[in-house]
Protein backbone atom coordinates (compact mmCIF):
# COMPACT_ATOMS: atom_id res chain seq x y z
CA UNK A 1 0.00 0.00 0.00
CA UNK A 2 1.49 3.64 -0.68
CA UNK A 3 0.85 5.99 1.72
CA UNK A 4 0.08 9.21 0.74
CA UNK A 5 0.48 11.17 4.42
CA UNK A 6 3.13 13.65 4.40
CA UNK A 7 6.80 12.74 5.42
CA UNK A 8 7.51 13.17 8.63
CA UNK A 9 9.95 16.05 8.32
CA UNK A 10 7.64 17.87 5.93
CA UNK A 11 5.42 19.23 8.82
CA UNK A 12 7.82 20.89 11.43
CA UNK A 13 9.04 22.88 7.99
CA UNK A 14 5.55 24.02 7.15
CA UNK A 15 4.89 24.59 11.05
CA UNK A 16 7.95 26.66 11.20
CA UNK A 17 7.28 28.31 7.66
CA UNK A 18 3.34 29.44 9.16
CA UNK A 19 4.95 30.77 12.34
CA UNK A 20 7.52 32.88 10.78
CA UNK A 21 5.43 34.43 8.15
CA UNK A 22 3.39 35.77 10.96
CA UNK A 23 5.66 36.95 12.83
CA UNK A 24 7.43 38.94 10.23
CA UNK A 25 4.23 40.35 9.22
CA UNK A 26 4.10 42.04 13.05
CA UNK A 27 7.37 43.28 12.53
CA UNK A 28 7.29 44.66 9.34
CA UNK A 29 3.49 45.91 9.71
CA UNK A 30 2.78 46.10 12.78
CA UNK A 31 -0.54 44.83 14.80
CA UNK A 32 -3.20 45.27 11.86
CA UNK A 33 -0.51 43.61 9.34
CA UNK A 34 0.16 40.63 12.05
CA UNK A 35 -3.58 40.05 12.40
CA UNK A 36 -4.55 39.72 8.38
CA UNK A 37 -1.72 37.19 7.85
CA UNK A 38 -3.01 35.86 10.59
CA UNK A 39 -6.58 35.32 9.67
CA UNK A 40 -5.05 34.53 5.94
CA UNK A 41 -3.10 31.92 7.09
CA UNK A 42 -5.86 30.12 9.30
CA UNK A 43 -8.34 30.37 6.09
CA UNK A 44 -5.64 28.55 3.82
CA UNK A 45 -5.54 26.40 6.32
CA UNK A 46 -9.16 25.66 6.75
CA UNK A 47 -9.77 25.65 3.38
CA UNK A 48 -7.01 22.65 2.71
CA UNK A 49 -8.40 20.85 5.23
CA UNK A 50 -11.81 20.91 3.53
CA UNK A 51 -10.35 20.34 0.29
CA UNK A 52 -7.86 17.20 1.63
CA UNK A 53 -9.19 15.35 4.35
CA UNK A 54 -7.45 12.34 5.91
CA UNK A 55 -7.71 9.78 4.07
CA UNK A 56 -8.63 6.32 6.50
CA UNK A 57 -7.62 3.22 5.46
CA UNK A 58 -10.27 1.26 4.09
CA UNK A 59 -10.74 -2.42 6.22
CA UNK A 60 -13.39 -5.15 5.57
CA UNK A 61 -14.77 -6.34 8.25
CA UNK A 62 -13.99 -10.43 9.07
CA UNK A 63 -15.75 -13.03 7.01
CA UNK A 64 -17.90 -14.96 9.41
CA UNK A 65 -17.20 -18.20 7.12
CA UNK A 66 -14.80 -19.78 5.08
CA UNK A 67 -15.92 -18.79 1.69
CA UNK A 68 -14.12 -16.09 -0.46
CA UNK A 69 -16.30 -13.01 -0.65
CA UNK A 70 -15.57 -10.93 -3.96
CA UNK A 71 -17.19 -7.65 -4.57
CA UNK A 72 -17.07 -6.55 -8.39
CA UNK A 73 -18.26 -2.53 -8.45
CA UNK A 74 -19.71 -1.87 -12.17
CA UNK A 75 -20.28 1.67 -13.17
CA UNK A 76 -21.33 0.63 -16.84
CA UNK A 77 -22.99 -2.84 -17.31
CA UNK A 78 -20.55 -5.54 -17.50
CA UNK A 79 -20.32 -7.24 -20.49
CA UNK A 80 -16.44 -7.02 -21.51
CA UNK A 81 -15.32 -10.86 -22.11
CA UNK A 82 -12.17 -10.45 -20.33
CA UNK A 83 -13.37 -8.99 -17.37
CA UNK A 84 -16.12 -11.79 -16.98
CA UNK A 85 -13.20 -13.94 -17.53
CA UNK A 86 -11.57 -12.51 -14.67
CA UNK A 87 -14.50 -12.19 -12.55
CA UNK A 88 -15.58 -16.12 -13.13
CA UNK A 89 -12.18 -17.90 -12.44
CA UNK A 90 -11.67 -15.25 -8.92
CA UNK A 91 -15.45 -17.68 -8.47
CA UNK A 92 -14.10 -20.84 -8.83
CA UNK A 93 -12.68 -22.44 -5.53
CA UNK A 94 -9.29 -23.64 -5.41
CA UNK A 95 -10.21 -26.38 -3.74
CA UNK A 96 -13.56 -28.57 -5.42
CA UNK A 97 -14.60 -29.66 -1.56
CA UNK A 98 -14.37 -25.83 -0.63
CA UNK A 99 -17.63 -23.94 -1.18
CA UNK A 100 -18.13 -21.39 -4.12
CA UNK A 101 -17.56 -17.74 -3.17
CA UNK A 102 -20.36 -15.03 -2.94
CA UNK A 103 -19.79 -12.49 -4.86
CA UNK A 104 -21.68 -9.20 -4.75
CA UNK A 105 -22.25 -6.50 -7.79
CA UNK A 106 -22.68 -3.15 -6.71
CA UNK A 107 -23.48 -0.54 -9.45
CA UNK A 108 -23.08 3.81 -8.48
CA UNK A 109 -26.22 5.50 -9.01
CA UNK A 110 -24.82 8.10 -10.69
CA UNK A 111 -26.67 11.39 -11.64
CA UNK A 112 -26.85 14.26 -14.21
CA UNK A 113 -26.74 17.11 -13.31
CA UNK A 114 -30.37 18.10 -14.17
CA UNK A 115 -31.22 15.40 -12.09
CA UNK A 116 -28.74 16.30 -9.01
CA UNK A 117 -30.63 20.01 -9.40
CA UNK A 118 -34.11 18.69 -9.00
CA UNK A 119 -32.88 16.22 -6.04
CA UNK A 120 -34.33 13.52 -7.88
CA UNK A 121 -32.31 10.41 -7.43
CA UNK A 122 -34.78 8.30 -9.32
CA UNK A 123 -32.91 8.28 -12.74
CA UNK A 124 -29.65 7.71 -11.10
CA UNK A 125 -30.97 4.60 -9.67
CA UNK A 126 -32.84 3.22 -12.35
CA UNK A 127 -29.65 3.10 -14.62
CA UNK A 128 -28.04 1.73 -11.85
CA UNK A 129 -30.57 -1.24 -11.62
CA UNK A 130 -30.55 -1.21 -15.10
CA UNK A 131 -26.89 -2.15 -15.12
CA UNK A 132 -26.77 -4.51 -12.37
CA UNK A 133 -29.71 -6.50 -14.15
CA UNK A 134 -27.55 -6.29 -17.77
CA UNK A 135 -24.14 -7.65 -15.82
CA UNK A 136 -26.16 -10.26 -13.35
CA UNK A 137 -27.37 -12.01 -16.96
CA UNK A 138 -23.67 -11.55 -18.32
CA UNK A 139 -21.90 -13.55 -15.11
CA UNK A 140 -24.96 -15.85 -15.04
CA UNK A 141 -24.14 -16.58 -18.46
CA UNK A 142 -20.59 -17.57 -17.40
CA UNK A 143 -21.77 -19.45 -14.79
CA UNK A 144 -21.07 -16.98 -11.94
CA UNK A 145 -24.18 -16.65 -9.31
CA UNK A 146 -24.21 -13.58 -7.59
CA UNK A 147 -26.49 -10.91 -5.72
CA UNK A 148 -26.76 -7.32 -6.44
CA UNK A 149 -27.10 -3.86 -4.81
CA UNK A 150 -27.33 0.23 -5.81
CA UNK A 151 -24.43 2.41 -4.30
CA UNK A 152 -23.58 5.99 -3.71
CA UNK A 153 -22.63 7.93 -6.62
CA UNK A 154 -18.55 8.15 -5.65
CA UNK A 155 -17.33 4.80 -6.19
CA UNK A 156 -15.47 5.22 -3.73
CA UNK A 157 -17.93 5.97 -1.09
CA UNK A 158 -19.52 2.75 -2.56
CA UNK A 159 -17.20 0.53 -1.89
CA UNK A 160 -16.42 2.43 1.79
CA UNK A 161 -20.00 1.71 2.07
CA UNK A 162 -20.34 -1.89 1.52
CA UNK A 163 -17.08 -2.45 3.33
CA UNK A 164 -18.38 -2.22 6.67
CA UNK A 165 -20.45 -5.11 6.46
CA UNK A 166 -19.23 -6.76 3.44
CA UNK A 167 -16.43 -8.74 4.16
CA UNK A 168 -14.64 -8.82 0.68
CA UNK A 169 -11.70 -10.90 0.37
CA UNK A 170 -11.46 -9.47 -3.19
CA UNK A 171 -12.18 -6.60 -4.59
CA UNK A 172 -12.90 -5.58 -8.51
CA UNK A 173 -13.64 -2.00 -9.98
CA UNK A 174 -15.03 -2.29 -14.06
CA UNK A 175 -14.90 0.80 -15.83
CA UNK A 176 -14.67 2.48 -18.65
CA UNK A 177 -11.89 4.70 -19.29
CA UNK A 178 -11.94 7.91 -17.65
CA UNK A 179 -10.36 10.40 -15.62
CA UNK A 180 -12.51 9.96 -12.86
CA UNK A 181 -12.62 6.75 -12.64
CA UNK A 182 -8.70 6.36 -12.79
CA UNK A 183 -8.33 8.67 -9.90
CA UNK A 184 -10.78 6.33 -8.13
CA UNK A 185 -9.09 3.68 -8.81
CA UNK A 186 -5.69 4.84 -7.73
CA UNK A 187 -7.59 6.05 -4.33
CA UNK A 188 -8.97 2.37 -3.85
CA UNK A 189 -5.53 0.56 -4.52
CA UNK A 190 -3.80 2.84 -1.58
CA UNK A 191 -6.37 2.36 0.97
CA UNK A 192 -8.13 -0.45 0.12
CA UNK A 193 -6.80 -3.59 2.56
CA UNK A 194 -7.88 -6.30 0.41
CA UNK A 195 -6.55 -7.45 -2.84
CA UNK A 196 -7.84 -4.96 -5.51
CA UNK A 197 -8.02 -5.12 -9.57
CA UNK A 198 -9.05 -2.54 -11.74
CA UNK A 199 -10.29 -3.63 -14.98
CA UNK A 200 -11.14 -1.75 -17.65
CA UNK A 201 -13.66 -2.29 -20.53
CA UNK A 202 -12.41 -1.98 -23.46
CA UNK A 203 -14.42 -0.84 -26.73
CA UNK A 204 -15.54 -3.21 -29.01
CA UNK A 205 -15.13 -5.58 -26.61
CA UNK A 206 -16.27 -9.25 -26.72
CA UNK A 207 -19.98 -10.43 -25.36
CA UNK A 208 -20.60 -13.33 -23.19
CA UNK A 209 -22.37 -15.41 -25.23
CA UNK A 210 -22.68 -18.80 -23.16
CA UNK A 211 -21.22 -20.21 -20.16
CA UNK A 212 -17.17 -20.02 -20.90
CA UNK A 213 -17.47 -19.18 -24.32
CA UNK A 214 -17.51 -15.41 -25.37
CA UNK A 215 -17.94 -13.76 -29.09
CA UNK A 216 -16.68 -11.28 -30.87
Amino acid sequence: MSDQGLAAWKLPLIVAGICVSIVAAFYVGGPGMGMAEGSLVAGIIVVMAVRHPPLHPIVPPPPSDLREHLLVVVDEPLEDGTAIERIAAASVPLDPAEPEPEVRVVAPACNRFLDRWACDVGPGRERAQRSLVLTLASLARAGVAANARIGDEDIVQTVTDQLRTYPATEVFLVTADGDQTSAAAEELRSRLHAPFHHLRSAPGYPKATAAGSFAA
